[in-house]
């Protein structure tokens, strides 16, 4: 699939040019997608703005406990990143609340715009602000050495191709300080894949994604399932990665269900 997407493993000058221009085709075509969204709950979460309070719910349960594990509750002052940040949706409604700075990446612009205006405004926490905020997309982020806590990353890391994917992990690394760890909150697929043309994106499956962590040397911490989603929408679940081999207790484990796809973006 890759193959014909994105041109991977094609070989030869010619093909490497094409493969170039394919990945580049992939991004805006992305990019475009969500550039014609209104920056507006309902907007990045594709129409299931309803869902809004069921995922910062589901999310809490899973920081809470993660951040005790890893850190205790010994005074600290810690940092996030929120990846695909979109319009800020996640720093707003949990992030912040646990963190005292939070950076914010985010590709289209006006998302991005609409997040600063939102949180550099927003007086009701005077100790925990939002900094940073960058207009890149996430396969040429970079994040700064061992400043952050926790990486979030919300749906948003299907608009990456597989390689993209392992490059971005392996770079981000260097961002995470001692007993940091990445959330990942995503889709997931039945099995395989779902390949999405509208806004070129893909719903990876639970045992594709495991994969993937695996090859970016990171080990899985702990998972849950998101709960109380409509059931037309596909199952979401939270996963918690390190860069050692402490684990954390496993949960959360639901039944499979085939589900339809619905694009949603944090």
């Amino acid at each position: 699939m890759w193959r014909e997407e994105i041109g991977i493993g094609e070989e030869g000058e010619e093909a490497e040019n094409g493969a170039s221009c394919k990945r580049r085709d992939w991004y805006q075509k992305g990019i475009a997608y969500w550039e014609g969204v209104e920056a507006s709950v309902d907007g990045v979460l594709g129409g299931y703005g309803l869902v809004n309070d069921a995922d910062v719910k589901g999310s809490e349960a899973f920081l809470k406990p993660l951040l005790l594990d890893r850190f205790g509750s010994g005074a600290r002052h810690p940092v996030a990143l929120d990846c695909g940040s979109g319009i800020g949706r996640v720093t707003k409604n949990l992030l912040l609340r646990y963190f005292n700075e939070v950076d914010l990446v985010e590709p289209v612009s006006h998302f991005l715009e609409a997040a600063r205006e939102k949180l550099t405004t927003d007086k009701d926490n005077s100790d925990h602000k939002a900094i940073n905020f960058y207009c890149v997309p996430l396969q040429e982020f970079t994040p700064e050495v061992g400043r952050y806590d926790v990486i979030w990353i919300q749906w948003c890391i299907g608009q990456l191709p597989d390689d993209d994917f392992l490059s971005f992990f392996k770079r981000a690394k260097v961002g995470l300080k001692p007993n940091g760890f990445f959330v990942v909150k995503e889709n997931t697929a039945r099995s395989g894949f779902v390949l999405d043309k509208e806004d070129n994106s893909i719903t990876r499956s639970d045992s594709y994604f495991k994969e993937l962590f695996k090859q970016c040397g990171l080990h899985l911490y702990r998972t849950k399932d998101q709960k109380g989603f409509p059931e037309e929408l596909f199952p979401v679940k939270m996963y918690a990665l390190v860069t050692d081999k402490r684990r954390g207790s496993n949960n959360g484990r639901g039944k499979t269900q085939q589900h339809k796809p619905a694009v949603i973006k944090s």
